[in-house]
């Protein structure tokens, strides 16, 4: 049994369908591929390259890092970092960058993308060659596309009817549409992953920042759960109901660095699921060993 086979196995015992690649960081002729040219919605992930433009802006003098942002109640999405404060915060914008990134932080994401301008993800994914990955908007627009799609007029809607609405009528929603909401292809992800690693995504300080704040990520259920001890595993989740998605790299003591991205699909459409999560780290383990 191939990589591959391997891999594709690990997802059917679990009862998951999905893609994978991993590429090693410095030779990436050397690869295990599962559907990795298959068109994926990528959900928060993303946010790795609106970090990484926010860091460039920084390297180039273009944005000062401490500079001030109130966050207010309009501000809010979801329920992570400042946007579950009960109260207005104010914080810089590398703090905001280390929530986008650690916790996920919708709120603080948009307040970043506001900043950093709307358009430039989408051209800095064009500048490193990435011609398949697509921005559409940031957090509030995908969260205002998903109160349209099932008629809600505010979040508090949607929490009602959200668990009302037939599987078939969720998976038509436009945030599950690779052609209708932010997406691309799990080996173009790991080609990100290993511009940043090799300090080719831009100047060394601004893919410096990206590795330190994907290394502080809290989520390890995923891609981290997979490795044993001694072996540093730096990423980004990324999640919407059925689809669970991470795209990181592990970095072994003996030097060598591999990139990878995992994205399942589940039939239930619940968004905690430990059993798909550990799935995906022990197929993100087996294809990085296959290549030691």
């Amino acid at each position: 049994m191939d990589a591959a086979q391997r891999v594709g196995e690990i997802f059917g015992r679990a009862g998951l369908s999905g893609c994978l690649h991993v590429a090693d960081v410095d030779d990436p002729s050397r690869e295990v591929a599962l559907h990795a040219d298959e068109q994926i919605v990528i959900a928060s992930v993303f946010k790795i390259l609106l970090v990484l433009e926010f860091a460039r802006q920084v390297a180039a003098g273009q944005l000062d890092p401490t500079e001030r942002v109130l966050v207010g109640a309009a501000d809010r999405l979801g329920g992570w970092g400042v946007a579950g404060c009960a109260d207005d915060v104010e914080m810089s914008l590398r703090d905001l960058a280390y929530l986008a990134m650690s916790v996920s932080d919708n709120a603080a994401a948009e307040l970043l993308l506001r900043r950093v301008g709307p358009d430039v993800p989408s051209m800095l994914a064009a500048e490193l060659d990435l011609p398949r990955t697509r921005i559409v908007g940031g957090p509030r627009q995908l969260v205002e596309t998903m109160l349209a799609d099932v008629g809600a007029r505010t979040e508090a809607d949607f929490a009602r009817i959200f668990p009302t609405l037939s599987p078939e009528r969720i998976r038509a929603m436009r945030v599950f549409d690779p052609e209708h909401t932010s997406s691309s292809t799990a080996r173009e992800l790991t080609r990100l992953l290993r511009l940043v690693w090799r300090d080719e995504a831009g100047p060394a300080a601004a893919c410096a920042t990206v590795r330190e704040l994907m290394g502080r990520q809290l989520f390890w259920t995923r891609l981290t759960a997979g490795f044993p001890p001694g072996v540093r595993v730096a990423g980004k989740t990324g999640t919407l109901p059925g689809l669970h998605l991470e795209a990181g790299v592990a970095e072994y003591p003996d030097g060598a660095r591999y990139a990878i991205a995992v994205l399942v699909r589940t039939d239930q459409l619940g968004t905690r699921r430990i059993d798909v999560d550990l799935a995906m780290g022990e197929a993100a383990r087996a294809a990085v060993e296959s290549l030691r």
